[in-house]
């Protein structure tokens, strides 16, 4: 495949490295024809493929944005491959922040504009926030944000035509966990790359920390970090292995963990 030109299937390209220009071919269905209007119970598709980071649809299947790793993940049923669906996305170290909507970031309130907040998120220009957006506000009730707060919401829009927009609520109106988070405690931000690792499922890094000491602890997409212990001195010992667990193996920040759990 030629750099930034080429054209493979996307089931061949999961694992390698793609180009930006790069067009990843996506499985016909069999007996599907562009033509004709599908209709009857055979109208539904077999899956819904999502296109996630780095990659936009275009006529030919989907056009890479971004150099990095081509990543695939099946549909919840797990089987049927690629044609049943599932997410593509670019996985790539990147130092900016580009809001998605639905992220899970960490914003620092900057200012109050009547009845909206503004947020630095790490991105390339502030976001938006309104008051009404916390669960039971209204015009009475409103929240008590201050500037320098630190606000832990969701995109609600997020694209490069617009504004982006925050905020701490789900679709069922709950909080679940957002909204300004406490006055006490540590912020500090680390790779983009370090958070995805962080935010998987059932990640060991932060099994191990969790036998270590008792924290808290809010993971932004946006590479920000809050962290609060019972003392001082314990949340800047995680602060610490947090941030070498990045240039760390396995081995290596289990002897370190080994040493502290020790003391």
């Amino acid at each position: 495949m030629a750099a930034g030109s080429g054209k493979m299937a996307a089931e061949a390209a999961v694992g390698q490295v793609v180009l930006p220009g790069d067009v990843l071919l996506l499985p016909a269905r069999p007996g599907h024809d562009a033509e004709q209007l599908p209709l009857g119970s055979e109208a539904a598709p077999r899956g819904r493929l999502l296109c996630g980071p780095g990659l936009r649809r275009c006529a030919a299947g989907l056009l890479v944005t971004k150099c990095g790793l081509l990543r695939h993940r099946q549909p919840g049923g797990g089987g049927g491959g690629a044609a049943a669906g599932g997410a593509y996305w670019v996985d790539s170290q990147q130092k900016r922040y580009v809001p998605v909507k639905g992220d899970q970031v960490i914003g620092i309130v900057t200012a109050r504009a009547g009845d909206v907040f503004r947020l630095d998120v790490g991105g390339s220009e502030q976001a938006s926030l309104s008051y009404l957006a916390f669960e039971g506000a209204t015009k009475r009730n409103r929240p008590n944000v201050q500037v320098g707060d630190l606000i832990y919401g969701q995109f609600l829009v997020a694209n490069k035509d617009m504004e982006p927009e925050m905020v701490c609520i789900d679709s069922s109106g709950k909080a679940s966990g957002m909204g300004v988070i406490g006055q006490d405690g540590f912020l500090f931000k680390v790779s983009l790359g370090l958070i995805r690792k962080l935010l998987a499922p059932k990640c060991e890094i932060i099994q191990e920390l969790s036998q270590l000491y008792p924290f808290e602890l809010v993971l932004g997409m946006n590479g920000r970090i809050w962290v609060k212990a019972k003392t001082v001195q314990q949340t800047l010992i995680i602060v610490n292995i947090l941030e070498a667990c990045e240039y760390m193996t396995s081995e290596q920040r289990k002897q370190a963990l080994a040493k502290l759990s020790g003391n």
